[in-house]
């Protein structure tokens, strides 16, 4: 199980929406993840490697024919920071949800 923990890195919402599509599939190409999520080449290429740098991503870059790819996966690492992100997250919807208003003085 993995133990909640709030992360102020995945946080943020591209990154957060960038992690989430990465959680689902094994390697995802940056054109998919560009369109996804609504990116400029370099909005996305500056959160993966602000992802890369702390260990949560890592990119492959290969040629194919005369083009340049490159795709991204999520480690094990960022997979768990994101799962635990995920369970914090929830708590704190938990949490909210299970508290009754207050009543009007």
């Amino acid at each position: 199980m993995t133990q909640a923990r709030f992360d102020e890195l995945i946080h943020p919402s591209t990154r957060l929406s960038l992690v989430a599509t990465l959680a689902a599939a094994d390697w995802a190409e940056f054109a998919f993840l560009k369109d996804r999520l609504g990116l400029s080449d370099s909005a996305l290429s500056k959160q993966l490697a602000t992802l890369e740098t702390a260990g949560y991503v890592t990119t492959e870059r290969r040629l194919e024919g005369s083009r340049r790819k490159v795709r991204a996966h999520l480690t094990e690492r960022g997979r768990q920071a994101f799962t635990g992100h995920v369970a914090a997250l929830q708590e704190i919807v938990a949490a909210a949800t299970s508290v009754s208003p207050a009543a009007p003085s």
